[in-house]
C-alpha cells in the first residue's frame, strides 16, 4: 500500500492515559478538600466519577467534548451544596495540567521522530490532550480532536476532516491507534489504512469484521514498517 500521511490517536497509543486521569482525580479531590471541604465530602473521587458518568449519559450531544463534560460534573456536585460560584477555571487548570503530565510509553518519541521527519503526521482524538503542555507538538502537521469538529471516533466523518486538511486522499493515509472500534473499524469505513497498535498481543475480534491492514507491537514496529516501504 501507499502511504503518504498518517493520522494517529494519542492516549493508550503513545502514552498510558490512565495513570495520569488518576493522578488528574486525586488533585481536583486535593484542592477541595483544602478549599471546599463540603463539596469534597459530598462528592469523594468514586461518586465525582459516577456523577460525570450520569452527566455523560444524559448529555449524549456532549459525547464529542469531555471537557464541556467534566465542566458539568463540577457545576452540578457544588449545586448539590449550595455553591453557587464555582471556580471553574483553577478546578480545570489542577485538573488539565495532571492530565497533560502523561509518561510516554519508551518506544513513542523515538519513533514518532522517525516518522514524522518523513510523513505529515496529523493526531487524531477523542480526548483533550495537549500536544504542546505534553512537549510533542512539533512532531505533528496537524491536530484533529472530538471537540474541535464537534464529532467523535468512530464516525467516518472526523477522519475525512482530517484528510481534508492533511490534504490527501483517504486510501493515501494509515490511521494508527489502539482501539479497535474507534481507530480500526472508524478508519476503515473512512477509507484510511490501519495500524493496530496492540501492545498486549490480543488476537483481533473477529466480530469487528476485517482485520487491520497492520497489527503491531508498538511505534518502533511501525516505524520499521514506514521505513521499509522506501
Amino acid at each position: 500500500m501507499r502511504i503518504r500521511a498518517l493520522t494517529l490517536d494519542l492516549d493508550d497509543t503513545l502514552w498510558p492515559v490512565l495513570p495520569a486521569l488518576e493522578r488528574a482525580d486525586h488533585d481536583v479531590d486535593a484542592y477541595l478538600r483544602q478549599h471546599y471541604p463540603d463539596v469534597a465530602r459530598a462528592w469523594p473521587i468514586p461518586a465525582m466519577r459516577a456523577l460525570r458518568a450520569e452527566v455523560a449519559a444524559e448529555r449524549t450531544d456532549l459525547a464529542h467534548d469531555f471537557t464541556a463534560q467534566r465542566h458539568l460534573t463540577m457545576r452540578r456536585a457544588f449545586t448539590t451544596c449550595g455553591i453557587d460560584e464555582v471556580p471553574l477555571e483553577i478546578l480545570w487548570e489542577i485538573y488539565f495540567s495532571a492530565r497533560n503530565s502523561v509518561d510516554l510509553f519508551p518506544d513513542s518519541l523515538p519513533a514518532l521522530q522517525r516518522i514524522a521527519s518523513r510523513w505529515p503526521v496529523a493526531s487524531l482524538t477523542n480526548g483533550n490532550a495537549d500536544l504542546d503542555r505534553i512537549g510533542i507538538r512539533e512532531h505533528f502537521a496537524h491536530h484533529v480532536s472530538a471537540r474541535d469538529t464537534g464529532i467523535p471516533k468512530p464516525d467516518a466523518r472526523i477522519f475525512l476532516a482530517a484528510a481534508e486538511r492533511l490534504g490527501i486522499a483517504p486510501g493515501e493515509i494509515l490511521h494508527v491507534g489502539d482501539d479497535p472500534e474507534l481507530d480500526v473499524v472508524g478508519a476503515r469505513d473512512a477509507g484510511l489504512r490501519t495500524a493496530w497498535i496492540n501492545r498486549a498481543g490480543h488476537p483481533w475480534p473477529g466480530a469487528l469484521g476485517a482485520a487491520p491492514d497492520l497489527d503491531l507491537r508498538d511505534m518502533v514496529a511501525l516505524a520499521d514498517w514506514l521505513d521499509a516501504q522506501g
